[in-house]
This record gives C-alpha cells, sequence and structure tokens, in this order.
C-alpha cells in the first residue's frame, strides 16, 4: 500500500517510443523549427510558457502571498486605486506598490483599467471571497521555509522536526490560541471541500452521520444547513473539540449536533450513526495508522452503514499536480502521510473489511474527491 508498483516495467515499445519522443523534443534543431511553422508554432509557444511557469512558480507565489497580505484585493474591489493610493494603503514606497500591482496584473489578480489605474482582475475577483483559498495562503510561509531546500527536505529523516509538522502537531495538541489557530484554519479550508462534497452525495438518506476528526464543525455545519432532518456528530481530540462547542451553540445546532472528545486512534469510534465522513483526514497520516481507522470505522457502522472519504486524490484526471506535486511535497514536509488514488483506498478500505466502494465525481476534484464506501 506503499503507492509502488511491481511488474516488470512498460513495454519494450512504449519504452522506445517515449524516448525516441523525448529525443525530438530536446533538439534545439526541432525546437527552432517548431517555433516557425504553424500550427506547431502554437504548441511550441504554449510549451514554453509552461516551461517558464514551472521555472518561475516560486515567484508567482510570493506575489500572491504578498497581495494577500497587504489587503490588495480588498482595496481593488471597492473602486479604481492609483500607485499613490495602494502604496499608502499597503505601507509602500510608490515605487514598490507599482512593482507590486503591476505583477499581480500579471496573474490577472489585478487589471489595469486605464493607464494608471487599476482594479480586480478576474482571479482576483474569485480569490478575495474564497476564505479556505486565503487561509492556506496565509499559511504557506511555513511550507515555503521547508521547501527552501527540497533536496535537502527529501534526504532528511522524517522523525526530525519541521515548521510545517510543528504547527499541524502542537496545534492540534495544546488547548488554547494555538489549537484555536489551527481549527479555524482546518474550517476554512474545509468549507470548499464541505461544498464538493454535499453537491456530489446525498447525505439526507442517512438518519445519523459522524464526522471524525471534524475539528471545529464546518463539515458538520454545512451539511446541517443542506438536510435540516439530519442529526450529526463531531469527533475530535479534546483541545479541538473544546473550541467547536461555542460554534455549534452560535450556529444554534446545539440540539443536532454531539460533540465527542477522543482521539481516534486511542479511544473506540463513537456507534450509533449510519454515516461516517473522513474529510481531509486519511492523506494526513501514513498507510499503517490510516489503514487502523478504516478498520475502527468499519466496527463502529452497522450493517448498511457508510463511510464517506473526502480529499483531493493522486492521479485524478485534471488534478494530478494538485494531488503528487502540491500534496506530494506538503504532507512530506508534515512529516506524515501521502496523496493516494482512489484505486489505492479501494484496497485499504476492503482490507478494512468493507464490503463495496466506489468514486463518486465531484464537480471540482482539484479541490476534493469522494470515495463512498458501504459495509
Amino acid at each position: 500500500m506503499n503507492g509502488e508498483q511491481s511488474g516488470l516495467g512498460p513495454p519494450e515499445w512504449k519504452r522506445r517510443w517515449i524516448a525516441l519522443r523525448n529525443r525530438v523534443l530536446g533538439s534545439v534543431g526541432f525546437q527552432d523549427w517548431a517555433a516557425r511553422v504553424p500550427p506547431f508554432s502554437f504548441v511550441a509557444r504554449r510549451r514554453a510558457a509552461q516551461v517558464f511557469d514551472l521555472v518561475a512558480g516560486f515567484s508567482y507565489t510570493q506575489v500572491l502571498l504578498a497581495v494577500v497580505e497587504v489587503k490588495l484585493l480588498d482595496l481593488l474591489e471597492k473602486e479604481p486605486c492609483n500607485a499613490a493610493t495602494i502604496a499608502a494603503h499597503a505601507g509602500l514606497s510608490r515605487d514598490a506598490a507599482l512593482r507590486l500591482v503591476r505583477a499581480a496584473t500579471a496573474l490577472d489578480l489585478a487589471q489595469e483599467v486605464s493607464p494608471g489605474w487599476w482594479m480586480l482582475g478576474q482571479q482576483g475577483a474569485a480569490l478575495r471571497t474564497n476564505d479556505g483559498a486565503l487561509a492556506m495562503i496565509r499559511h504557506h510561509p511555513l511550507l515555503y521555509a521547508d521547501l527552501a531546500d527540497p533536496v535537502a527536505l527529501l534526504q532528511r529523516d522524517r522523525s526530525k522536526p519541521t515548521a510545517l509538522a510543528d504547527f499541524w502537531r502542537y496545534g492540534a495538541q495544546i488547548p488554547g490560541d494555538t489549537a484555536n489557530r489551527y481549527s479555524e484554519l482546518m474550517a476554512t479550508s474545509q468549507d470548499m471541500v464541505a461544498r464538493e462534497a454535499i453537491a456530489a452525495y446525498r447525505f439526507d438518506r442517512h438518519k445519523r452521520l459522524l464526522d471524525v476528526g471534524g475539528g471545529h464543525g464546518a463539515f458538520a455545519r454545512a451539511v446541517a444547513d443542506a438536510c435540516p432532518d439530519l442529526a450529526l456528530g463531531v469527533f475530535d481530540l479534546p483541545p479541538v473539540i473544546a473550541g467547536t462547542a461555542r460554534l455549534i451553540e452560535s450556529a444554534s445546532l446545539a440540539s443536532r449536533v454531539a460533540l465527542h472528545p477522543g482521539d481516534f486512534f486511542n479511544d473506540s469510534i463513537p456507534q450509533g450513526y449510519d454515516c461516517i465522513t473522513l474529510v481531509r483526514i486519511l492523506h494526513d497520516h501514513d498507510d499503517a495508522q490510516s489503514l487502523e481507522l478504516l478498520r475502527a470505522i468499519r466496527r463502529a457502522l452497522p450493517p448498511g452503514g457508510r463511510l464517506i472519504i473526502a480529499e483531493p486524490m493522486a492521479k485524478t484526471p485534471g488534478a494530478q499536480a494538485m494531488g503528487d506535486a502540491y500534496f506530494g511535497m506538503y504532507l512530506w514536509a508534515m512529516n506524515s502521510g501521502r496523496p493516494r488514488s482512489a484505486d489505492e483506498y479501494g484496497e485499504m478500505l476492503q482490507s478494512a473489511g468493507f464490503a463495496r466502494w466506489q468514486q463518486v465525481k465531484t464537480r471540482q476534484p482539484i479541490i476534493a474527491s469522494l470515495i463512498v464506501s458501504s459495509t
């Protein structure tokens, strides 16, 4: 279950074909010819842009981080702004403000609506109201610190601490502000996953739903709004649940959402629920732990009960980069877990004793894929 494939490797014809293709594409003469001859020139330009995006990607993310940190999106949403207004708002010199807003314009976060005046771009407009994405962007400096030397990160002993691993470990286990910041990040980033899951699966077919590792109840609250007759529960660590009660109470859901403090690796999964959800939980844990959790959930579910797994997955068409490139490195820096494909989860579910499983299509697989399994 480590994601490696056994066998004798690719057939000879495939190996030869790929080797030939790569020699041609790597040829300077071919590249020069393709750049001059339509329609190959269009493909050549697109490929060159993709290569440059790979080279410059970190600069793009830093521009994005700067835009979010100085709240440039909020400023540009209100009315057209010039460089002087942007500089005063962001606490930058005029030259620095121009450099930032022009970089943001190149990434479609801003748009120059007339010479020297800017408003939100299309990407900026979509991002400004996406609380989950904004929370992750603010959180990313921890990941960037760990990725400053990616080869050293890959070579190191995974038992050694990283900035990202320390945040998740201490955030989940220490009461107070640290636990609150941890769960608030989880809650805002889970809103997007909740929307995808609710659109893809009819949760109202169940009577009682338990969200395991449910944090501050973001997913449970979203399902409660969508399914007014469904009783719900949230199971998570005691310091996390301590902050959940206030949010559940403020949402007037105390009578519908039961709170269960506990550790799903050391305590029994609460019973009496015909549906259990794991929302962005399994990919955070290594194979042995994930299989142990799946077996515990199988024991807790009644006959005919269902388990719903919702998270970004590897080898998902249209979302391969998010699955293996982003989450692959993110989880490596976190010292735990890995992205898995739907088929890998299927094997784990069968090993855990589930009778059937199927992948359910979501609208945005780059945000989350969905697996439905039954006892």
